[in-house]
């Protein structure tokens, strides 16, 4: 059986949802995006919070699209790094406990955490404070990390690092492995895209990305963005929302159509989205079936607060999901 491994930043997610948007523009936070901010921001935006509901999660992308992958049942092992923190504690056994194999190195500094505010569109915020996530470096990424493994997933957040993205990359090719690349936010590939380009054309061989992250990176509309990354890379999804998705591969393209659902919280759909593509991948599956897979998690994921489904929320898909693999 494949297994996937993971890589991205070790992160404990703080969801807090919003009456309004004020409290957007108070943080200067442009809505739907991924802001870094540093600890005397993290502690005002905690301050200006405390009074409000808040859920805790882990979380990170890749962090997010291994537990779904793990919780599908393909064999996973994940990257980060935390601090000897609670949150930290927090982080470890959560992976842990979901039988993802960690792979963390320990840091001196805070656990990384990021702030999700939840509009009442169920349009996401995040405020991220990276902390100990930010530390880890080339020289934590060895080639033992990738024994054993047929699929390396890395969050597109992490891109800043580009020793760190290229040296993991390159460890991974070196063992034959297929990398998957989720282009994260269309922010960070602003500031980015030049190096981000030569990584898909060079390096990659999976791309997710939604519809703002795919104009983003190819500064065209959906189908026609679709078209220009999968040119780059084998395999090209771009998520268009409620309607749908879009897949090619070389010269087979697929439109799939959404589930029904209630949109609450879009916190995670990307993620989820990748494992239940990847997990299909790894299975050997046809790319509708992953396709449909990551569809049908993604059209339910928006349906609950948090990036993650609970035991229960999972028992009760297990049925629609065994059906969707039946036709694998």
């Amino acid at each position: 059986m494949k297994k996937i491994l993971g890589m991205g930043n070790a992160l404990v997610d703080i969801l807090i949802e919003l009456e309004h948007d004020n409290l957007l523009t108070t943080f200067q936070l442009p809505k739907g995006s991924m802001q870094l901010i540093d600890h005397p921001q993290a502690l005002t935006i905690d301050k200006y919070t405390s009074e409000l509901p808040k859920t805790l999660a882990t979380g990170g992308s890749a962090s997010n699209t291994i537990h779904g992958i793990r919780k599908l049942g393909t064999s996973a092992g994940f990257i980060g790094k935390v601090g000897k923190d609670e949150k930290g504690k927090l982080f470890y056994n959560d992976i842990q406990n979901s039988g993802i194999k960690p792979l963390l190195i320990d840091s001196n500094s805070m656990t990384g955490f990021a702030t999700a505010f939840v509009s009442k569109d169920g349009e996401r915020t995040f405020a991220t404070f990276l902390g100990a996530a930010a530390e880890l470096t080339p020289d934590d990424i060895t080639p033992e990390l990738f024994n054993g493994y047929d699929i390396f997933h890395i969050e597109g957040y992490l891109v800043q690092n580009h020793d760190l993205i290229t040296k993991a990359i390159r460890l991974a090719k070196e063992k034959k492995i297929m990398v998957s690349l989720d282009l994260a936010s269309y922010n960070v590939i602003e500031d980015n895209l030049d190096f981000l380009q030569h990584l898909v054309r060079n390096q990659v061989d999976i791309v997710f990305a939604n519809e703002e992250e795919a104009k983003a990176f190819t500064g065209k509309k959906p189908v026609e963005a679709l078209q220009a990354i999968s040119s780059m890379c084998e395999i090209a999804v771009v998520k268009i929302g409620a309607k749908g998705s879009l897949i090619q591969k070389g010269e087979h393209s697929y439109r799939l159509e959404a589930y029904p659902a209630t949109r609450r919280d879009t916190t995670g759909a990307g993620d989820i989205y990748a494992s239940g593509f990847l997990h299909g991948l790894a299975k050997n599956y046809s790319i509708e079936t992953c396709g449909k897979l990551g569809s049908f998690l993604s059209s339910n994921i928006i349906s609950v607060i948090g990036p993650k489904f609970s035991d229960k929320e999972w028992e009760n898909l297990s049925s629609d999901i065994r059906n969707i693999e039946s036709k694998g």
